[in-house]
């Protein structure tokens, strides 16, 4: 039998088995200085991983459970607080983690910090019972019947995430029947951020908000705020004139007193002569008040200053109109830095000082005559980045399209385009070899351009525009230099005379009328761009110089708009311009306004009285149709 192996020794232990026994080190009698030692010994540099900072992610919501669970078991309370019949057992910690009004009250020397009761006046018990719901839970539910006494108690309690988010339940549930409510619940809670909402639902939906009982009930005070907004959502005066007179006859012996406050807010210069005579000089109301028949006769004499050319028609507040009245303004072609023409077109919308695009040209077109009239846009002329045009297209903001119309006999740019008398009529122009003093007079009707009595100067780059039956012509220039030669012409009898010139001679500048007066804005002189602007007197016949712009502006759009002149885009001798300034005849001064959203110069700038939501409406059908919607 073959012997056996030696049976392995037994192992007592793990550590006997890997390694050898060691004697154990005396312990230090100070621990700190053992590990100091530790620390700074040479083999563990004092700066290694001897420490480690851990943060649990989830304790503060951890600790917030478990207060729920204390709430949720009866546990640990310290305080009670009494609201109406009904005490609610709480956590003071708690309540003071979301409540100010709670941190005051238990952190301070106030007696309430050291009773076990405490009562809370002002508050509906069912509103205090969601708000510590919240304290515990960080939810809350509202509705439309819940909402205001949540708000007020959390006011008083300054709960402030939940006055936010009362305030924007509030907001996304605003109502022609209900605004008027809300800004009075904020008003009286002194609540700026909700009032300024309210108030701004009020002025877009005017006209459904005065279809309302509420309104009947809306407070003078109130009343003259929004019918004194440059920002009332009207489409014309009638509706605001006729507002106030429906609150006023509501209760007529306690508000006539008001009728004249009122009525000085609404811009009766901009009402019809007709409605002004049958509609406001008839009503009672004003016929027996002496202030309103003042307002009354004010707003007559301005009409009647435009209609017989008055030397000064006083711009004011009563003649501006409001932002919803303004209608439009359209910035048509033009080129920027590429060279390349534009065939796009940005809208203005003075309601929220934005530009916005629409369905661009058939064309690309630069230094384009551009006019609206009849309800369409024209754009005429102009150079394509080939060639000199004599094609002119028409949009139609009720279809958003483009269509062509007859072409004019002379290819130019640096045409002017302006319609009178049902006519339009392109003045002056360039080609490569020659500066034009022709003048084509286009008819919508048979759709056929013909010509008409020659300017006396030829002008390229020359502005226009039309007022009082007759055409303005000036500047531009000649094919030698920058002119500061004007002239007008009569229909009637088919003549251009000489009207006084200009201070500074200038081509490429915009034209325009506002309050009874020509300015002429921007432009090249002979050796430079301009930042200046005039304005011409037709009865007294003389320029005079206005405020200079922000910067100069030679190719520059120019128009009006809202009682202002715009000046948008052109050339300051280095760049290509996005910026917009608009000028205040009554500050004689110009502020800068939303930039056009590609820079250009030579673009054609026309004022619509068309609606810019008309617009905006009819490209997003069009997306939809092209989508398949």
């Amino acid at each position: 039998m073959a012997e056996q192996p030696p049976l392995p020794k037994r192992i007592d232990s793990l550590s006997e088995k890997l390694v050898p026994p060691i004697p154990p080190k005396p312990v230090s009698r100070s621990p700190s200085k053992r590990l100091n030692k530790m620390a700074t010994s040479e083999n563990l540099p004092a700066d290694s991983a001897m420490s480690q900072n851990f943060e649990a992610k989830h304790h503060y919501k951890s600790c917030f459970k478990t207060f729920q669970e204390f709430y949720k078991n009866g546990d640990l309370f310290d305080i009670e607080l009494k609201v109406g019949d009904t005490k609610f057992k709480c956590h003071k910690i708690v309540l003071s983690c979301v409540s100010q009004y709670f941190r005051v009250m238990f952190m301070s020397e106030m007696s309430e910090s050291r009773q076990k009761v405490v009562t809370i006046h002002d508050i509906e018990e069912s509103a205090m019972a969601k708000l510590i719901n919240f304290a515990y839970t960080g939810k809350i539910t509202f509705t439309i019947e819940t909402v205001q006494p949540i708000l007020y108690a959390a006011s008083i309690l300054q709960i402030n995430t939940v006055i936010e988010a009362c305030c924007q339940f509030m907001e996304n549930h605003l109502h022609p029947t209900n605004c008027i409510d809300v800004h009075n619940f904020a008003e009286q809670h002194n609540h700026a951020e909700l009032m300024k909402m309210a108030d701004h639902y009020i002025l877009d939906n005017f006209n459904d908000v005065v279809e309302t009982d509420e309104f009947k009930d809306m407070s003078f005070n109130h009343l003259e705020c929004l019918v004194k907004s440059q920002d009332l959502n009207v489409t014309d005066e009638t509706q605001v004139y006729e507002a106030v007179l429906k609150w006023v006859k509501e209760d007529a012996e306690s508000r006539k007193a008001n009728m004249s406050k009122l009525l000085s807010h609404i811009k009766l210069a901009l009402l019809s002569p007709t409605y002004l005579v049958e509609n406001v000089a008839s009503e009672e109301l004003v016929k027996k008040d002496l202030d309103c028949r003042d307002l009354l006769d004010d707003a007559k004499s301005y009409q009647m200053s435009l209609a017989s050319l008055v030397s000064k028609v006083r711009p004011s507040e009563q003649t501006r109109p409001r932002k919803s009245c303004a209608g439009v303004l359209f910035c048509v072609g033009g080129r920027g830095a590429s060279g390349d023409p534009f065939k796009s077109i940005e809208c203005y919308d003075p309601r929220n000082n934005k530009w916005f695009g629409i369905t661009e040209m058939m064309n690309r077109r630069r230094h384009v005559g551009v006019c609206w009239t009849g309800g369409l846009l024209y754009s005429v002329g102009g150079h394509d980045g080939t060639k000199h045009l004599n094609t002119g297209e028409v949009f139609d903001p009720k279809t958003n399209k483009w269509y062509n119309i007859a072409a004019m006999t002379t290819p130019r740019r640096g045409i002017a385009l302006a319609p009178m008398g049902g006519a339009i009529y392109a003045v002056g122009g360039l080609d490569d070899t020659t500066c034009y003093d022709t003048v084509e007079r286009y008819d919508h009707a048979c759709d056929k351009w013909t010509f008409v009595s020659s300017m006396n100067v030829r002008r390229g780059g020359v502005g226009v525009t039309s007022f009082n039956g007759h055409l303005y012509a000036v500047g531009g220039n000649d094919g030698t230099s920058s002119l500061d030669r004007c002239e007008k012409y009569d229909p009637i009898m088919n003549k251009w005379s000489s009207i006084a010139n200009m201070e500074r001679p200038r081509a490429g500048a915009g034209l325009s009328v506002l309050e009874g007066y020509v300015y002429v804005v921007g432009g090249f002189d002979d050796s430079s761009p301009l930042n200046t602007c005039e304005r011409y007197n037709c009865q007294t016949n003389k320029w005079e110089r206005m405020a200079d712009m922000t910067c100069a502006r030679g190719g520059v759009g120019v128009s009006t708009m809202a009682g202002k002149v715009f000046a948008v885009g052109g050339h300051d001798g280095f760049n290509y311009l996005s910026s917009v300034e608009a000028y205040d005849p009554i500050k004689d001064s110009w502020t800068t306004v939303s930039n056009i959203q590609q820079c250009r110069a030579g673009a054609g700038l026309a004022f619509s009285e068309c609606s810019p939501n008309l617009l905006m409406n009819s490209q997003v059908n069009n997306i939809e149709k092209e989508q398949g919607y």
